[in-house]
């Protein structure tokens, strides 16, 4: 099972997201992040590379900007919000059957399927956004282990 996390600039959200996955050494699963808008070879975030120390986890991100390659490589793409999962679908037609939110895949219930983008808030806001991607990578583990 390849994973790969979308979000804009793949500088917050979808390196966070990578990161907590990663720390889980699921046999099998193999995790990456990329950015719909992404620049490619720039660092994680302050912040995010902070909220990562914070937790223990290794922070030696470099963001990409979503490629054709990555697409194929992935099985499952879980986007940040329903715009990158609209930009990712209407980019790669292809790949529309293994596209989702990631609160969608998980099936979060309500209307609001975006994780709140940290990018340029305060430090406390950037750990609210690992909290809310801790909670819902461990529902995703839960679905992972059903299938």
């Amino acid at each position: 099972m390849n994973i790969l996390f979308v979000c804009t600039g793949n500088t917050c959200r979808s390196p966070m997201a990578e990161a907590i996955l990663k720390s889980k050494a699921i046999a099998g699963v193999d995790v990456k992040s990329a950015g719909v808008f992404a620049d490619n070879n720039s660092k994680a975030s302050k912040h995010t590379s902070q909220v990562l120390s914070e937790q223990g986890l290794v922070d030696n991100h470099v963001s990409s900007m979503l490629t054709d390659s990555q697409i194929e490589w992935a099985t499952l793409v879980l986007t940040m919000t329903e715009g990158h999962k609209n930009v990712v679908q209407t980019r790669f037609p292809q790949a529309r059957n293994k596209i989702y939110t990631l609160k969608e895949y998980v099936v979060r219930d309500g209307i609001d399927k975006d994780i709140i983008d940290p990018f340029g808030g305060s430090l406390e806001l950037y750990r609210q956004t690992y909290k809310e991607l801790t909670e819902l990578i461990e529902e995703l583990m839960i679905k992972l282990a059903d299938n």
